[in-house]
């Protein structure tokens, strides 16, 4: 028996019946001979880990912009975070953790360049709009591209409809995938909470207390709480949910930090110039398609259009964009 053959097997006998094995899979788009080692959902955890796409987010902004210091989340630390919390929660459910983990790695590939104020101004200038999670869809099924296939990363059903619906009202159809999801929001309520205090924008004794006594008085202990009340109130259970006590306080958290942090004027005082960059690029290579890559040209004159340009200028890390701009933009004596 193949090694692959192996694990299938063990994930049958051992796994939680609300499990998602991989051999109940709905597949992939396109057939492919499957590897003597690793099931689909490790390969596809692999196809993520090793593109492009997943080593932009090292150069991409989490929360704050440019941050003067070492220790800032960016887009690809907070990738990490979420996989470590959803593969904790995952692991003590007795899930798919190859799945879990795959869905966590590739749910933010389709970020812009400098966070969510470059998602919501591609948003209002981009015909079709612009929303994160369906351009991470995207990204696997289209724009990273495994021997020349159209159909991208060709990863497997169950992995796409997590990345999809990780974000916005849709449910993903696995538990895997709802455990993504709420990890997502666990992940960067707290971690941007640790750097926002960082950055001189919140001191510790700025959060309520009776955050404090709900959920906790560290980044630990409030991971730790929620963990800990999510496996408890999901364990043996066809939904992956907090208890009513700690969803009411993690919303409560969520409100104080879009009114302090994230809609907060000193966290934000570089947006407008971000976005402006983000703008000022997408109009340009609208006019100019042709000064784009040789890859995003093609598809643009293979019938993608405007699409192309959005994928070109979504992809780009923060450190691009700037250089893309000062390029493009500003005369060169000027920068000496």
């Amino acid at each position: 028996m193949k090694l692959r053959e192996q694990h299938e097997a063990f994930e049958r006998e051992h796994l939680s019946e609300s499990a998602m094995c991989v051999l109940d899979s709905k597949g992939r788009r396109m057939d492919e001979e499957q590897c003597p080692i690793r099931t689909d959902y490790q390969r596809d955890r692999d196809r993520i880990l090793h593109s492009k796409s997943f080593r932009r987010l090292k150069h991409k902004t989490q929360v704050f912009l440019s941050p003067e210091g070492d220790h800032y989340r960016t887009r690809l630390t907070h990738t990490l975070e979420v996989s470590q919390i959803s593969r904790t929660i995952s692991g003590a459910l007795n899930l798919n953790n190859d799945l879990t983990e795959a869905i966590a790695l590739g749910h933010d590939l389709g970020h812009t360049p400098f966070g969510h104020c470059g998602e919501a101004r591609l948003n209002r200038i981009h015909p079709k709009g612009f929303k994160h999670n369906e351009q991470s869809l995207r990204v696997v099924d289209f724009l990273e591209r495994r021997h020349n296939s159209k159909y991208g990363l060709n990863l497997t059903h169950e992995v796409r409809d997590g990345i999809l619906n990780h974000n916005g009202s849709g449910k993903p159809l696995t538990l895997e995938g709802q455990i993504v999801k709420i990890c997502d929001r666990i992940a960067y309520l707290n971690h941007d909470i640790d750097d926002a205090i960082r950055a001189g924008v919140l001191k510790p004794e700025d959060l309520p207390t009776t955050f404090n006594d709900t959920l906790g008085a560290s980044h630990g202990e409030r991971i730790n709480t929620l963990i800990l009340d999510l496996i408890e109130n999901s364990y043996e259970q066809d939904v992956i949910a907090l208890s009513d006590e700690r969803m009411e306080a993690f919303n409560a958290l969520r409100k104080f930090m879009f009114e302090h942090v994230y809609l907060n004027k000193e966290a934000k005082k570089e947006e407008k110039r971000a976005e402006h960059i983000v703008e000022a690029l997408y109009t340009y290579y609208t006019e100019n398609p042709s000064h784009m890559p040789e890859e995003r040209y093609e598809d643009y004159q293979e019938g993608e259009g405007i699409e192309s340009i959005k994928d070109y200028v979504a992809s780009m890390s923060d450190r691009y964009a700037v250089n893309k701009y000062k390029e493009l933009f500003i005369p060169k004596f000027w920068l000496y």
